[in-house]
């Protein structure tokens, strides 16, 4: 749903919702590749469809520990039969000797269950007595046998192209006998603050300095997401120097990130450059915090310009840098799970941007999900973001909220975890 004409809006702001399909719009996935053997392939996007050479299992194998029979051999007039144990199945060591009519292999899990015999008796259900084994009631044929081909079967695409390779993956492709597999390459991102007031971590403040944090939060984000990432560190507050930096960005990376500069003040230089040596495509979002939010292109890479503020800049990065970074990743877009919970205490705001409140999700002794707030909710204020465990969503309408309303969450994903 558009809400490009909200009238709650500031003019020249841009909502959220809008925004999202605009960034993505401008964007295309990569196209570079390279063959990876699969001990170094975690976390990568598959480049092509993975078809299977062998059928899964390659053979009827047992599903546990028991004896190994053919269902037609049991005893139509009750539910006893005997049955002669004429030898032993493992995994690995099949059984290949001869079975009469009326005989039984013990087999272990994971064993091939002979050509001739069909169903599987678990041996807490069967008694031994030497070599008679007595099968009781088994359910039905083919009990306990996992059939040749159930799980794939020869030619059949078992992973697609723009699968994420995770532990299950690198599993699977082991099972298969694939040692390599055609990967998209890793996105490259490249990011720097910029603000004189800023300085490295380490160093002895003057009045009026602070720590650069943004680029350790950026650093981390970028770790989690995944991606190949080169820190720039702090560049100074001038035009030559902010264009020198983005054309050095752009030269080694698909994505360029910066921090701060993006708003409106006379010392703001980073959309006033990138008119010069790229192209913006908008910026300012009714989004709180994250208002001063750019996009544009660089000769090679996109670029966007994150806001100063530590939260801020976190929650842009959130809510808009990593779905572009999934898409470079050729990964499909999802929307994020959301949940409804009780508020627990009243939140005072104004209607004109939406709200993303860092919040506590919680489950009560009756088993419903409730949520509060961090507390104060400044854009610069970095400990809420590692006190919350989910964004309480507030429309762009929504005036004040009471307590015991429910409202929209959005749990934080693994990246902010």
């Amino acid at each position: 749903m558009s809400h490009a004409v909200d009238p709650c809006a500031k003019p020249g702001l841009i909502h959220p919702n809008d925004a999202l399909p605009k960034l993505l719009e401008q964007v295309m996935p990569l196209t570079r590749t390279e063959t990876l053997s699969i001990s170094d392939a975690l976390n990568h996007v598959l480049a092509e469809d993975v078809e299977s050479s062998i059928n899964l299992p390659p053979f009827d194998n047992s599903a546990m520990d028991g004896y190994a029979f053919r269902f037609d051999d049991l005893n139509r007039d009750n539910n006893v039969t005997n049955l002669t144990l004429v030898g032993s199945a493992f995994a690995g060591h099949p059984f290949d000797g001869d079975i009469p009519k009326g005989s039984c292999v013990r087999i272990m899990t994971g064993a091939q269950v002979p050509a001739q015999l069909d169903t599987v008796q678990m041996q807490e259900l069967a008694e031994a007595n030497q070599d008679i084994i007595t099968i009781t009631s088994p359910k039905r044929a083919g009990a306990n046998v996992r059939k040749q081909g159930e799980e794939a079967s020869i030619g059949q695409v078992i992973l697609k192209l723009g699968t994420q390779i995770g532990a299950a993956e690198l599993g699977v492709l082991a099972t298969l006998g694939i040692a390599n597999v055609s990967v998209f390459s890793k996105v490259k991102v490249a990011f720097f603050s910029t603000g004189d007031e800023l300085k490295p971590v380490g160093t002895a403040l003057k009045e009026g300095q602070i720590y650069d944090s943004n680029r350790y939060s950026i650093q981390g984000l970028l770790t989690k997401s995944d991606v190949e990432w080169v820190d720039l560190g702090i560049i100074e507050d001038n035009p030559e120097s902010i264009k020198q930096a983005f054309l050095t960005a752009s030269e080694q990376a698909d994505l360029v990130l910066t921090s701060g500069g993006v708003s409106v003040g006379d010392a703001d230089y980073v959309k006033q450059v990138l008119d010069d040596v790229g192209e913006i495509t908008f910026w300012r979002l009714a989004m709180k915090p994250g208002k001063p939010f750019a996009m544009g292109k660089l000769d090679n890479a996109i670029f966007c310009g994150l806001p100063g503020n530590p939260v801020a800049s976190m929650v842009t990065f959130y809510q808009l840098v990593q779905p572009i970074i999934n898409k470079m990743k050729n990964l499909p877009q999802s929307a994020p799970l959301k949940v409804n919970a009780q508020l627990m205490h009243n939140i005072k705001r104004k209607p004109g941007r939406v709200e993303f409140q860092r919040g506590v999700l919680t489950r009560n002794n009756q088993g419903d999900l409730e949520v509060s707030t961090t507390g104060a909710q400044g854009s610069g204020m970095l400990t809420s973001m590692s006190i919350a465990n989910c964004f309480i969503h507030i429309a762009i309408d929504q005036g004040e909220i009471n307590a015991g309303e429910i409202v929209t969450v959005e749990p934080f994903s693994s990246l902010l975890n």
